[in-house]
């Protein structure tokens, strides 16, 4: 696997991971919302420690700079 996400990306997942899991365990939304919105952040927090996210892979995309 190639790495495809920047360290802003990165750092952005986690905020939004966290952000979901305050939703979640502080009951702010419904529980099967906020159960949904849990599972996202885990997936966000796995792609941010491996660097790499699927979605991306099979778009063609990626945030990393191109070196030169």
């Amino acid at each position: 696997m190639k790495k495809n996400i920047a360290t802003v990306d990165r750092i952005i997942r986690v905020i939004i991971a966290i952000v979901f899991a305050v939703l979640y365990f502080g009951k702010i939304v419904p529980a099967t919302i906020g159960l949904a919105l849990f599972v996202v952040g885990i997936v966000f927090v796995l792609t941010s420690l491996i660097g790499y996210c699927p979605i991306y892979g099979i778009l063609g995309m990626s945030t990393l700079k191109k070196k030169s």
